[in-house]
């Protein structure tokens, strides 16, 4: 399973904004909820720490022509 292109910064720091990110996301770019769900079991399974990092683990930025692409300033 590829990573998500997605970057974290500038994401409201919240656990659930971050998950409802990510899941969206994914979801987005194909990932099946299966794939998602334990994803978040992982993320969730511990400490806020964990779950940042375990995002982290599972996401990738986009570069900047994605960035451009999607309508981001740069």
């Amino acid at each position: 399973m590829e990573k998500v292109r997605l970057n974290l910064v500038g994401i409201d720091g919240n656990a659930y904004s971050l998950l409802g990110a990510f899941a969206a996301t994914a979801r987005e770019q194909g990932w099946s909820d299966q794939e998602i769900e334990a994803v978040r079991e992982e993320a969730t399974s511990s400490n806020y720490d964990h779950l940042v990092r375990t995002l982290v683990g599972y996401t990738d930025p986009p570069d900047d022509d994605e960035m451009e692409t999607a309508g981001f300033r740069l």
